[in-house]
């Protein structure tokens, strides 16, 4: 349903922590971040007719499209199924997502490649990508509800679609239009991975049981 193993967690904690040590000691991961960028200035995709086409697929992991998906999916089981778990679950994600994220992103400083150039200041706010981070988390809890609540075959394949390719397809888009590094990229995926964790955890401690519906699995 969506729930990621421990392995894959402990994977995304390690890939979180390295990379980011690694760019603060101004590693060689910094340094392919540039040679990446270089390449992509080159293609100049902001200035040529494929802008609008790549920029929709970043919005794939834009917080408006997802969460307009997610109120119809809302709406829709309050009604039908009269429980706000699927509420309490997007809005805990969402809160942990600005939190989390952001305090990433002002407490690195990191500049985005239009800067030009990777540098560590106030005025940056690129490292981690949001969009990336987003699309695995509000996909992944997407997906939850479909399996859980028993939405329609096609339903539960496009969720999964959404929250498997929607993040890479994010990232690529991000990195090609030169808006994010691959590093933002990649650690957008692995915190997005980790607070999609967290809300299954805060779920089975505590969320379901406040709400009193907990579909599909006996009451404690």
């Amino acid at each position: 349903m969506g729930r990621p193993p421990w392995w894959l967690l402990l994977l995304a904690a390690l890939v979180t922590v390295g990379v980011t040590v690694n760019l603060l000691s101004r590693g060689w991961l910094e340094r392919m971040d540039l040679r990446v960028s270089e390449v992509t200035s080159v293609w100049a995709l902001r200035d040529s007719w494929a802008y609008w086409p790549i920029w929709v697929v970043t919005q794939i992991g834009g917080r408006v499209t997802i969460l307009v998906v997610l109120a119809g999916l809302v709406g829709w089981l309050a009604v039908r199924q009269r429980t706000l778990v699927p509420l309490v679950r997007v809005v805990v994600a969402l809160a942990l997502l600005t939190t989390v994220v952001y305090a990433f992103k002002w407490g690195t400083g990191r500049t985005a490649p239009a800067f030009p150039g990777s540098f560590f200041h106030a005025d940056g706010a690129s490292y981690p990508s949001g969009h990336v981070a987003n699309a695995v988390l509000m996909w992944g809890v997407a997906r939850w509800q479909a399996v859980e609540f028993g939405l329609p075959a096609g339903v539960q394949r496009a969720t999964w679609l959404l929250g498997v390719l929607g993040p890479v397809a994010t990232g690529v888009a991000m990195v090609a239009l030169d808006f994010h590094w691959v590093t933002d990229a990649v650690v957008g995926l692995s915190v997005g991975l980790l607070l999609l964790g967290v809300v299954h955890a805060l779920d089975a401690v505590a969320m379901s049981r406040w709400v009193r519906a907990r579909v599909g699995r006996p009451q404690a």
